[in-house]
C-alpha cells in the first residue's frame, strides 16, 4: 500500500508541470501582401496612363488633377460669383449622372439612372463621386475620370461595371440643401 501511495504521489507531481506554448507548424512570411501591393501599384500605373491618354486626346478641355486621386473637367461652370456654395458634411444634394468607360462606351446613359438625392458623407456612394460632389456648385456639370480604386474597385457594381474598371462619370449638381435647412424641413 505504501508503494502505491508513493507511486500516486509521483504521478500527481509529474502531472503538475506548467503548460508549454505550442508554436505554429507553418509561419507566414507576408509575401502575399507584398505581391498584392506590387500588383495594385502596377494596375494603378496602367490606369493612370489610360487616363492621361484620354486627357491628351481631348484638346478642347482643360483637366484638373484632384489631390484625392482623380481628374476632372468642367462641362458647365457656375459663373455666378455670389453663389460659391459647395456641399459639406450633412448637406443634401440632388444630382444626375452618367457613366462611361474611358474609351467612351456608355455603361449608364444620361437619364438611365434616376436623379439621386444624397446626404454628403452620410450615405453609401463610391469614393470618387463622394469626393467629386464636394468640388461642385449648384448648376455645374463636371466630367470626372476615376481610376478603378476611386470608382467601383475590385467588385464592380455587380451589374454592368466589371472588376477594376476606370470610369468617366459626368455629373450635374442640381440642388444643394444646406444641413440647417435640411433639419428645419423635418
Amino acid at each position: 500500500m505504501k508503494k502505491t501511495l508513493i507511486l500516486i504521489t509521483i504521478i500527481a507531481l509529474a502531472a503538475c508541470k506548467s503548460p508549454e506554448a505550442r508554436y505554429p507548424v507553418i509561419q507566414k512570411s507576408g509575401s502575399h501582401i507584398s505581391e498584392s501591393i506590387a500588383k495594385n501599384q502596377e494596375l494603378l500605373e496602367k490606369e493612370v496612363a489610360q487616363i492621361e491618354a484620354v486627357i491628351a486626346a481631348d484638346s478642347t478641355r482643360e483637366y484638373q488633377s484632384s489631390p484625392d486621386g482623380f481628374w476632372y473637367t468642367y462641362n458647365k461652370k457656375n459663373k455666378d460669383t455670389a453663389n460659391t456654395l459647395k456641399p459639406e458634411f450633412g448637406d443634401v444634394v440632388s444630382f444626375d449622372y452618367s457613366i462611361k468607360t474611358l474609351d467612351g462606351q456608355v455603361i449608364y446613359a444620361e437619364g438611365e439612372k434616376a436623379t439621386r438625392t444624397y446626404a454628403i458623407d452620410q450615405e453609401k456612394l463610391f469614393s470618387g463621386l463622394r469626393q467629386g460632389l464636394k468640388l461642385m456648385q449648384e448648376g455645374e456639370t463636371i466630367t470626372f475620370l476615376f481610376p478603378s480604386y476611386k470608382a467601383y474597385g475590385y467588385y464592380g457594381d455587380k451589374n454592368k461595371i466589371g472588376t477594376n474598371w476606370p470610369l468617366q462619370t459626368k455629373v450635374t449638381l442640381n440642388k444643394i440643401i444646406e444641413k440647417e435647412e435640411n433639419q428645419n424641413q423635418r
